[in-house]
């Protein structure tokens, strides 16, 4: 059962907003030219690695922490590239309990020599590296589709 559904640029769609601006943090991790993405237990689509930031946390101290929860790996934050804040006013989150958030991302790449020994957390049915190809065969929420896209235009 999906606690979650995304909105990007759906105005006639998209629940308005009942809560402030929600800042998140999420990774372009990548490994050999293929994307890390998280099958989400929230809402049943894949999904970059991350989450939000906690009250007085900065972005980055947020992804460190995010990918050793979600992944189980420990990785200095000096080895994170700050790539691009998302956050028109379209990129919405409606969850079950009937709260409404807009969402501004700060998106962060790292790029590993290895694919790590990656442990799952609650928050993930799986884990897997992609190809751009791969990932026509598969949904990538609507929030993190935009900039899936746009890393692996910018790579070419």
């Amino acid at each position: 059962m999906s606690i979650v559904k995304f909105y990007r640029g759906d105005p006639k769609n998209a629940p308005k907003t009942t809560q402030g601006a929600h800042l998140g943090a999420n990774v372009i991790l990548t490994c050999r030219g293929k994307l890390l993405l998280e099958k989400r237990r929230d809402s049943d689509t894949w999904g970059l690695v991350g989450g939000g930031v906690k009250n007085y946390e900065e972005p980055i101290d947020a992804i460190v922490r995010e990918v050793r929860e979600e992944l189980g790996i420990r990785i200095p934050k000096e080895k994170f590239c700050k790539l691009a804040v998302y956050g028109e006013p379209g990129r919405i989150a409606a969850y079950c309990d009937g709260s409404v958030w807009r969402m501004v991302i700060v998106v962060f790449a790292l790029e590993l020599e290895e694919e790590p020994q990656i442990t799952l957390s609650a928050e993930s049915r799986d884990m897997r590296f992609f190809s751009r190809e791969e990932l026509r065969d598969i949904e990538v929420v609507i929030t993190h589709s935009d900039i899936v896209d746009d890393w692996f235009t910018n790579k070419e």
